[in-house]
């Protein structure tokens, strides 16, 4: 049968296979075998053609049939990547030949598009009026595009790009990178030259700003601000004018930290109707349901995760908030859930002592305490409740407790666990008042109070752009990056608006910016290290004290050309302090030492003797999730490890199948990629038991599940170190044993981690393949099965125990599910 294709202008035409195979042919130039890529891409897709089949239909259809093949070969991405581009720009630009003749269309049609975006009401004026557009367009590579996996591109197109009031796409990804550029340029006095700056370093994917940023740059609504730190107070005019504030936050796109311990408990007296508060739960759950009626652009609920502190009275009900069964008026389905720790809670673990829980209608001040002021005051309390002089209180066992979050989070990954004094004591913005909660993804410590809600900006460093053609890391590149990015988030600050003048007010006074890195585990499988290794902690930790350093020096520099930040009188960087300096200050005050390894490269000397001259910014580093930014950078997200060597990712853009590149190039040097491909596919991205791969090979490519989890932690804590700020640090565990998760989170805590984000558990059963055919007879019985929560032991990784770090295998393991009781008991 005669196949026609209906263009787009409603003509048909014959299907040309030949034109078909030019474009595949096109695609696969320079990669390896590209020939027999371009036979099996057309013949796979003529099984799919019809009669009447679009122009748009066909090239979703080539792409589709390049996609099915990655997991044979991740080469195969690149083409359908490639394939995608080449429909962006068609439908942006128009149709072209030669990679010259795409230059030409991007330098032609970049004015015109800017200039019907501000037509349209969709780009801020200034980008016509301020730059000079020919400049711009001269500098637009869309070579850069090469460096896009096909996600990437679904993520920019989709997400990301602007579309103009018709739905037409005005943006192909270089144009897309040139306005982000642009709208950071914009209080700069040679705003092209900055725009310039910053796009060569974006296109070529050396850093990304984060989401909001990408969103709403150089736009008619400027939201640009990351993270929102906000504090409930304990007055129904407060709590209302907070949920007034999240519904305008969650339009702009930004992502909410909220803290409920101030509002009073349960049964708690409200004298002016001499009634009793019905306690922060309700309050929790209508703000949920914002959340999910204000939602962004009716695809994506809003963002926010609930704090409390542990002594709340109601802290019992908060641990089921996210649990799917009960009263669903007393469940949240959408936010998220962290409790704030103390120092105290913590050694009362340790000790098994008790641990009280109090209304803070009677224990006001104990939320502005934190450290020693803390334990003083709480001790105080306790001492009141067992003297009869406490109205409301409940004592139960610390590790009771301790047990129960952490069976909560086995459940249903909630509540994140998060250390309030630590937080505290190594904070160097500490004179602006108390840190109360952290943000959305955890990585943000900020204080506020009622007249400020806290604001961050982010931007992530790209670690694998930052590795040369002969596997060493470029720190004069990465320094450059880390001072580029400084300057660029602190012209945010000034460009950005948001909806709430508390928001507008942090912003302006302190100048928080979060720099954090993505790609670690990208750049440590290419060095050819295990996660799990002395080589990859102080990996991690040279990298964090190069750019903490560039990051910190850089904002110095703008202080001497902008001005301090107007907190800085006050600060511990006023008296010369950087975060390296904030370790000896917990361990003096927790009385306990942090585990950490305390090695210097840098002469930071001078450095802290520049600092005491002036700051622009309050903060510079936080390490952020990257979970979506990580897409368009084709690399591994924030400091997470690789969670399987071939899985379907799914996002709000689709399902997509990730291969790890780095283990098939490594195995194709080795001729074995084609030989163990089928085995690794069976075993659902593992290769830990196929017996063709070298143990090397082995060692550098464990996946999430099978690091010991003490690796998480140890690179969290060298991370730290040099970070003022915190760490979105995932934590994924194989056991189900409780005392080994006891174990693990106190671990957290003698580093001096300062927060964690989500566990992640070993699922107990898993799907079976459908890609490749299985002998059920060799596979049954391959494993041995888990024991359930609650059996005597738990089935734990091998290699846990040979894993952990110097640190960790010295001690003495605690073992908290298997202390005897105290004496009497």
């Amino acid at each position: 049968m005669a196949i026609t294709v209906v263009k787009r202008d409603g003509q048909r035409e014959a299907y040309d296979a030949n034109k078909i195979n030019l474009a595949i042919e096109h695609a696969s130039a320079g990669l390896d075998d590209n020939i027999t890529w371009v036979t099996q891409i057309a013949s796979e897709l003529e099984l799919t053609l019809f009669d009447g089949i679009t122009t748009q239909q066909l090239d979703e259809a080539v792409i589709q049939v390049a996609l099915q093949n990655v997991k044979d070969d991740p080469a195969f991405d690149t083409v359908a990547a490639r394939l995608l581009l080449k429909t962006i720009y068609k439908r942006v630009l128009g149709d072209y030949e030669t990679a010259e003749e795409l230059k030409a269309l991007h330098r032609e049609h970049f004015a015109a598009n800017v200039a019907r975006g501000v037509e349209e009401q969709l780009l801020d004026s200034r980008l016509t009026q301020m730059f000079d557009l020919q400049v711009l367009a001269d500098a637009l590579e869309p070579a850069h595009d090469e460096l896009l996996k096909y996600i990437g591109v679904v993520t920019l197109n989709n997400r990301y790009g602007i579309k103009g009031r018709n739905g037409d796409a005005l943006e192909v990804p270089q144009y897309f990178w040139m306005r982000i550029a642009m709208g950071l340029s914009l209080n700069e006095q040679d705003p092209t030259a900055h725009a310039l700056e910053f796009y060569n370093k974006m296109s070529r994917l050396e850093y990304i700003a984060a989401g909001s940023t990408l969103v709403n740059a150089g736009t008619i609504y400027p939201q640009l601000a990351n993270c929102f730190v906000m504090e409930m107070q304990d007055d129904m005019e407060h709590i209302a004018k907070t949920t007034r504030d999240v519904m305008w936050l969650t339009k702009g796109t930004g992502g909410i930290g909220l803290s409920v311990t101030k509002l009073r408990a349960q049964g708690s007296p409200i004298r002016s109707n001499n009634t009793t508060s019905t306690g922060p739960i309700p309050f929790m759950h209508t703000i949920d349901s914002i959340l999910r009626a204000v939602s962004r652009g009716g695809k994506k609920f809003g963002a926010l995760c609930f704090y409390m502190e542990n002594w709340h009275l109601d802290f019992p009900e908060f641990l089921d908030l996210r649990q799917n069964s009960g009263d669903p008026y007393r469940r949240t389905r959408t936010a998220n859930t962290a409790v704030w720790i103390s120092d105290e809670f913590m050694k009362r673990v340790q000790n098994d002592d008790d641990w009280y829980l109090f209304d803070p209608l009677e224990v006001a001040d104990l939320n502005e305490l934190y450290g020693k002021a803390f334990s003083e005051r709480y001790n105080e309390y306790v001492q009141l409740a067992e003297t009869g002089q406490m109205r409301m209180f409940k004592k139960i066992g610390a590790r009771e407790q301790f047990k129960s979050i952490l069976i909560s989070l086995q459940t249903t990954s909630h509540p994140w666990l998060t250390w309030k004094d630590t937080i505290n004591n190594r904070a160097l913005n500490n004179n602006t008042g108390t840190i109360h909660l952290s943000n959305l993804c955890t990585e943000i410590t900020l204080p506020q109070d009622e007249d400020n809600v806290s604001v961050c900006n982010l931007v992530s460093i790209n670690l694998s752009r930052h590795l040369d053609d002969a596997g060493h890391l470029d720190f004069e590149k990465l320094e450059q990056s880390a001072r580029l990015a400084v300057r660029q988030l602190d012209n945010l600050i000034d460009i950005t608006r948001s909806s709430v003048k508390e928001a507008d007010f942090s912003n302006q006074q302190n100048r928080a910016v979060g720099l954090g890195v993505m790609g670690f585990t990208d750049i440590v499988e290419r060095l050819g290290h295990s996660y799990e290794s002395e080589a990859a902690y102080d990996l991690i930790d040279e990298i964090m004290e190069h750019v903490s350093y560039a990051a910190i020096d850089e904002s110095a520099n703008l202080a001497q050309e902008r001005g301090s930040y107007a907190n800085f009188e006050g600060s511990r960087w006023s008296e010369g302090l950087v975060p390296l300096d904030s370790i000896a200050l917990t361990e003096a005050d927790r009385g306990i030492p942090i585990k950490v390894n305390r090695t210097t490269r840098l002469d930071w000397d001078v450095l802290r003797e520049k600092v005491k001259g002036g700051m622009r910014n309050a903060t510079l580093m936080a390490i952020a999730p990257t979970a979506s930014i990580g897409l368009v950078a084709g690399t591994t997200p924030g400091l997470d490890p690789q969670f399987s060597q071939i899985f379907s990712r799914a996002t709000s853009n689709g399902k997509f199948l990730e291969v790890n590149r780095n283990l098939v190039t490594d195995l194709q040097k080795l001729n074995l990629w084609d030989t163990v491909r089928e085995s690794i596919l069976r075993s659902q991205g593992d290769i830990q038991n196929i017996a063709e791969i070298p143990d090397s090979l082995k060692a550098t490519y464990k996946t999430s599940f099978q690091l010991s989890p003490y690796a998480f932690l140890e690179v969290a804590a060298r991370a730290q170190k040099w970070i003022d700020q915190s760490i979105s640090r995932n934590m994924y565990l194989e056991t189900r044993d409780l005392g080994d998760m006891m174990d693990i989170y106190f671990a957290a805590w003698e580093r001096g981690v300062k927060t964690t984000y989500y566990l992640h558990m070993k699922p107990r059963h898993t799907a079976e393949q459908s890609t490749v055919k299985v002998n059920k007879s060799e596979e049954l019985g391959s494993s041995a099965p888990r024991k359930g929560f609650g059996a005597a032991t738990a089935a734990a990784p091998a290699t846990v125990a040979a894993a952990e770090p110097a640190a960790a295998s010295a001690a003495p393991r605690r073992g908290f599910g298997g202390l005897a009781p105290k004496s009497g008991e």
